[in-house]
């Protein structure tokens, strides 16, 4: 039965799929779940917990990362911290899994077994470690806990086994368009870029930035003082701010650079493409598939990604035009309401 769990998702509105009522001509929703889901990525989340489900964010004592809350985050009211001693007792439709040690921690916390006895999906965000082409998801050998990516390149990496499978790209509340582009300079987004070094390509922006100066933003990147930054152009950390600034800043930068090599796709790109920001990126995991010719530049060389930065750097009208058609292509491919809705499906799925 969970083998064919994704294989009329794309039908919702063809037919009485969750038994809905039809009254006058109106389709009643099926009722809302209460979903239990861990605060793991923040801007994922703030994505997820925009459905019209009541969203349970565990909470402990001491806030570690099995039980961070909200953490201040201006979500909806929907979006409600429950402490995990309490879930025992709680209300729960379906628990969304994010990591494989929530699958025990949900038995312990709540006394009921994910897939058996409390209807589960398993959200993959990461790529495979190491061995792409070896790696063995967790849920390789189950078929009671749908598995969902975030990407189809990461569907296609990972052996997925005998685990039903599909795809829910990204969505993100959409910042508008607040593209100027009025300083010439390139903008990044990288958490902690000298740790992470070359998985986010960190070790490209040097020579990258002998194109037009960089400006990083991210955790971990207000003091980019490594001696390996300084051999090219200007590399500036700027620093990790709050979402509302964040946008504000890198809109005004002349063009977006994405150099992660091995990371899943980040949605910093895709914000950036909703802000209206022409698009530089390295050629690898989704990439190709996020950016359209339209909206900039993807390619493995460095030269070219070189060229395209200089390019978009000296020429405002060129870099507009990209960047209308990347927030265009944002909208439609990564838009909120896609991926609410994919998601409403899911979980009724599910649940039924």
């Amino acid at each position: 039965m969970l083998s064919v769990v994704f294989a009329c998702l794309k039908s919702v509105v063809n037919g009485n799929r969750f038994g809905v009522v039809e009254v006058s001509g109106a389709q009643l929703l099926p009722p809302a779940l209460r979903v239990l889901v861990w605060h793991v990525h923040g801007s994922w989340s703030t994505s997820f917990v925009q459905g019209r489900h009541t969203y349970l964010i565990p909470v402990t004592p001491d806030l570690d990362e099995w039980g961070r809350g909200r953490m201040g985050r201006p979500w909806p009211a929907s979006a409600i911290e429950v402490q995990a001693d309490q879930l025992a007792t709680a209300d729960i439709d379906v628990v969304v899994l994010q990591r494989p040690h929530e699958i025990e921690l949900t038995e312990r916390w709540t006394g009921r077994r994910p897939g058996r006895d409390l209807p589960a999906i398993y959200v993959e965000h990461n790529t495979p470690h190491e061995h792409a082409a070896r790696t063995e998801h967790v849920l390789a050998g189950r078929s009671d806990i749908p598995l969902v990516h975030v990407t189809h390149f990461n569907r296609l990496m990972w052996d997925n086994g005998r685990c039903p499978t599909t795809v829910v790209p990204h969505g993100v509340v959409d910042p508008g368009p607040q593209y100027t582009g009025e300083l010439s300079r390139a903008a990044t987004m990288i958490n902690e870029p000298i740790r992470r070094w070359r998985i986010t390509g960190t070790d490209l922006l040097p020579v990258l930035s002998n194109a037009a100066p960089i400006d990083v933003f991210g955790i971990g990147c207000s003091d980019l003082d490594d001696p390996r930054l300084q051999t090219g152009g200007e590399v500036v950390g700027i620093g990790d701010l709050d979402l509302h600034t964040l946008h504000a800043e890198v809109a005004r930068r002349r063009v977006f650079v994405h150099t992660a090599r091995w990371t899943s796709l980040g949605l910093s790109l895709i914000e950036a493409m909703h802000l209206g920001m022409p698009v530089v990126a390295v050629a690898s995991t989704e990439a190709p598939r996020a950016v359209p010719s339209a909206a900039g530049i993807v390619s493995a060389d460095p030269e070219v990604l070189g060229q395209a930065i200089a390019r978009f750097a000296h020429d405002l009208t060129d870099a507009q035009l990209a960047g209308k058609a990347a927030r265009e292509w944002a909208l439609r491919e990564y838009g909120l309401g896609a991926f609410v809705s994919r998601w409403e499906d899911l979980l009724h799925d599910v649940t039924r």
